[in-house]
């Protein structure tokens, strides 16, 4: 049986059955237990825990059907995805099949794009992490910290992929195990059966008992929608990991038919538990964060310590993927030519180090600018990749329109995963995201500033593809008169 890789368009690999060393120079580090891992944890970020209650405190309990259009936007996204990751694994993913469907402009353009999002949210990350630790040890300062927590995670992504993976799925996994024990452990409280529980065991009279379900009026659900939306960012890194392991096609098959239940349970069942566990305008959901509130409702002691060790572990982690992820899109590009060509060198571990050293050098400075200019350049950062997660989403909805034709010309075995209803559920689905982006706009104030500038940085790193690709014809076309 024929165990070596196939070649994608871009130099990667669309499977293998083992093979440690990968033609694209990567190595096939990750096992099935990070894949899975990383595919649980890969929607719960830090903004999970951090920002919902500014969402409860906006939407009321109709916040829950705020998480359920996104969450429901997500798994069609991240189907789709599949469905190009399953037949053509790829350290490039969306932006490598962009590149392959629409032309190199796109590829170019959203794979710079997901980069930029990441090194910035490296930033972020960061600094949320710095503050939680100062608060630990003041003896050290906050950028100390900042500084610590990056130089550790950029050598644990230079040792080797499998140390990304291993860390990833013991920080992913304490996450989720937080997660399901507070879904528990809250339900438990809500039907007055936990022993000791401090709350009354009101069933479900929160989610009605303050002005009813929409005690802000139908139109705070999409108010809500805009606050949730980017909490889901991070679904897509397990087709990007999945490059990198033993069988991809079985990660990705694994890892896409899952999602629905992880949104459910991780998402709208934690949130459910905090809106029927007290009223949605205590005050203390927004004074303390909306786990800290609940779980200080029931009694448990040092709330604010076990969500604060979570929350760490949740940075932590969002840190660790995205210092990959970011890495693996600059070497993906480094690929196709994209890139300084170095991004796409490996050491003999399999590690393309300058494209893990880029990154991190980016996120330095993104701190840097954090600490010392954080309402002006900072929030130029912040604000001007905000959009991109819908970019990308949709990015990959046009991408899946043109690659299934594609796939079922060139490789119609591999079209294992398939997105329900095509095209028409995807169709639905581009225009979600239309709708959101235009929301964002018309509702003006902060969202509008990130659509705008996310636009206009967009546009720039469109701008430089268009004149690069101009700028190749040109010099083909002197060669080949």
């Amino acid at each position: 049986m024929n165990t070596q890789p196939t070649l994608t368009k871009e130099g990667g690999t669309t499977g293998s059955t083992g093979d440690s060393q990968q033609s694209d120079g990567l190595k096939a580090g990750l096992k099935n237990r990070h894949l899975s891992m990383i595919a649980i944890g890969g929607v719960i970020g830090a903004g999970l825990f951090v920002g919902s209650g500014s969402g409860i405190a906006a939407a009321g309990p109709a916040i829950l059907l705020s998480y359920a259009l996104v969450g429901a936007m997500v798994v069609f996204v991240m189907r789709m995805l599949g469905e190009m990751a399953a037949a053509r694994p790829s350290s490039g993913s969306f932006s490598a099949y962009a590149d392959q469907a629409l032309g190199r402009w796109a590829g170019f353009t959203i794979g710079w794009l997901y980069w930029f999002f990441w090194v910035v949210v490296l930033a972020v990350e960061a600094t949320a992490g710095a503050v939680i630790l100062e608060s630990w040890i003041p003896a050290v300062p906050q950028w100390a910290w900042a500084l610590i927590v990056m130089v550790v995670l950029t050598a644990t992504n230079l040792a080797s992929v499998s140390s990304y993976g291993e860390f990833e799925f013991w920080f992913a996994g304490i996450k989720v195990v937080a997660i399901a024990a507070f879904v528990v452990v809250g339900f438990l409280a809500v039907f007055g059966v936990l022993p000791g529980s401090d709350n009354p065991g009101a069933g479900f009279a929160h989610l009605s008992d303050a002005g009813g379900f929409f005690p802000m009026g139908a139109g705070a659900i999409l108010t809500g929608v805009l606050m949730v939306v980017f909490s889901f960012m991070g679904s897509e890194i397990v087709t990007l990991a999945a490059g990198e392991s033993e069988d991809p096609q079985k990660a990705v098959t694994k890892a896409t038919n899952s999602v629905i239940w992880r949104i459910g349970v991780f998402y709208l069942g934690s949130i459910f538990v905090v809106l029927t566990l007290l009223p949605w305008n205590d005050k203390s959901i927004v004074e303390k964060g909306s786990y800290v509130a609940a779980l200080d409702s029931i009694g448990i002691p040092h709330a604010g310590q076990v969500m604060n060790v979570i929350v760490l572990t949740a940075v932590l982690s969002c840190l660790n993927s995205g210092l990959y992820t970011a890495s693996r899109m600059a070497f993906s590009l480094g690929q196709r030519g994209d890139a300084p060509k170095a991004f796409a060198k490996t050491n003999k571990r399999g590690v393309p180090t300058a494209a893990i050293l880029s990154s991190v050098v980016f996120g330095f400075v993104a701190v840097f600018f954090n600490y010392q200019w954080p309402d002006t350049v900072f929030a130029f950062l912040l604000n001007s990749s905000g959009a991109v997660a819908l970019f990308v989403w949709l990015v990959i909805c046009v991408t899946q329109l043109r690659m299934r034709g594609i796939i079922l010309r060139e490789t119609p075995e591999k079209l294992v995963v398939k997105m329900w209803l095509f095209p028409y559920l995807t169709w639905a689905t581009i225009a979600m995201i239309v709708f959101v982006l235009g929301y964002m706009i018309y509702d003006g104030g902060s969202a509008r500033e990130q659509v705008v500038l996310s636009l206009l940085v967009a546009g720039l790193v469109l701008a430089v593809a268009l004149v690069k690709d101009r700028f190749k014809k040109a010099t083909r076309d002197e060669i080949d008169a």
